[in-house]
């Protein structure tokens, strides 16, 4: 079944279309319009084949600068351009994951990590959420609270761990806190703007089909507001694990983050390099699932149904 807000819309459509052809009188030139149109449309190419032949030509594309990324880095550790004690091999590397990863301590150490980012992150988003959309329904409430937002977002995260060491230490309170901050604000922010940005003819639309508050948020407002709103949840679970590897570098005991403070601290390169080969994994397979959930749920965008 097609989306309401589209059904609604395509039904305007039919039901103007068919006033003007009572009122209007028929013409020999204006028949044949609706056979040139099924024509043009019959020549539109199928939808899944550029799509499928543009994923496979982006994933080629996507494999040249990494791969002379890590052909330049052994050749840089082979002939020795920099010291080894500072740019250890990628086979040394691998073999150093391999280690941690059989020993457990990267397990550990990673499940700490991923505790805090989706404890912080959940907190975030449903801050994110209820603020973007309280702007985003009542602009009185955007003008008073908009201002304030946008100072208290310019502040990094950074910016607010010496007075949060203050006020809560440097437990795991400061971490949520800070995770929960760098979340909130694209989350908040996307929402604010997606709900603003509906055409106002969804809006008029509904309201001739006598729509309620609720079923106009819910059937017209939220699903065209979904893309940038899920947008900002994706730009927020990124802009949370960046957070998490900030503090955990600064303020923590265990973590990734901690992983290669210690590693640094030791001279231990190799750990340094294996935890940030973790770091960048996880922090792009979480984008890329999130892209993933995004498709699905916005399906019926692309297809009607």
């Amino acid at each position: 079944m097609s989306h309401p807000l589209y059904l609604a819309l395509e039904q305007a459509e039919i039901e103007a279309v068919a006033q003007r052809g009572a009122t209007a009188p028929a013409t020999p030139e204006a028949a044949p319009a609706p056979q040139a149109a099924k024509a043009e449309c019959s020549a539109q190419p199928k939808g899944p084949a550029p799509r499928l032949g543009n994923w496979w030509r982006d994933t080629l594309l996507a494999w040249p600068v990494p791969l002379t990324v890590l052909l330049l880095w052994a050749l840089a550790a082979r002939w020795e351009w920099i010291a080894p004690q500072v740019l250890p091999a990628p086979s040394v590397v691998a073999d150093t994951l391999w280690d941690l990863i059989s020993s457990g301590e990267m397990g550990d150490n990673l499940l700490i990590s991923a505790q805090r980012v989706l404890a912080g992150f959940g907190l975030g988003a449903a801050l994110g959420l209820l603020l973007g959309v309280a702007m985003g329904l009542s602009p009185t409430f955007k003008d008073y609270v908009y201002p304030l937002f946008k100072a208290f977002s310019q502040v990094p995260v950074l910016g607010w761990m010496p007075l949060l060491m203050l006020l809560v230490g440097i437990d795991e309170a400061l971490k949520i806190i800070l995770i929960s901050k760098a979340a909130m604000v694209p989350i908040a922010i996307n929402t604010y703007k997606g709900i603003g940005n509906v055409p106002n003819r969804y809006i008029e639309v509904a309201r001739v089909y006598g729509f309620s508050r609720w079923q106009l948020l819910s059937r017209v407002v939220f699903p065209a507001a979904a893309a940038p709103i899920w947008n900002g949840v994706r730009y927020g679970l990124t802009h949370a694990w960046l957070a998490l590897v900030v503090v955990e570098l600064l303020a923590s005991s265990e973590g990734l983050g901690f992983m290669i403070v210690y590693g640094r601290q030791l001279f231990q390169l190799d750990v340094v390099m294996a935890a940030v080969v973790v770091v960048g994994v996880v922090g792009f397979a979480l984008d890329k699932v999130l892209a993933s959930v995004e498709l699905w749920l916005l399906r019926w965008r692309r297809t009607g149904f």
